[in-house]
């Protein structure tokens, strides 16, 4: 069974920084790509970023792009999002998500995401 736990939002100002994890268990995390998916109150879901399951491809949304960081530790079968810089247009629910592909699957991101076996989320709330 595939689990994903998010952790490490939080409340912080405009312009401050968090570090949100994601723990995968149940499958063989090295073998798949693995993205970030946002939403915000009141609005629909989003793609945040995305990562090969060798991490030498990234995706990025353009409205995070140059403030965020995707990466991964396959030893530890954890996903990373490095958040800097952020905006109040950031508070959302963070997720994580299983790719189906060990590539990124930019046709998946053309489309908007649909809830699969995510975790809970954690919330990133930015606010002065």
């Amino acid at each position: 069974e595939v689990q994903l736990v998010e952790s490490g939002g939080g409340e912080v100002q405009p312009g401050g920084s968090l570090r949100l994890s994601c723990a995968a268990s149940g499958f063989t995390f090295s073998s798949y790509a693995m993205y970030w998916v946002r939403q915000a109150p009141g609005k629909g879901l989003e793609w945040v970023s995305g990562i090969n399951a060798g991490s030498q491809s990234t995706f990025y949304a353009d409205s995070v792009k140059g403030r965020f960081t995707i990466s991964r530790d396959n030893a530890k079968d954890s996903l990373y999002l490095q958040l800097n810089n952020l905006k109040t247009e950031d508070t959302a629910m963070y997720y994580c998500a299983k790719g189906d592909f060990a590539p990124l699957d930019y046709n998946l991101m053309r489309r908007p995401p649909v809830r699969g076996a995510w975790g809970q989320g954690t919330l990133v709330t930015v606010s002065s």
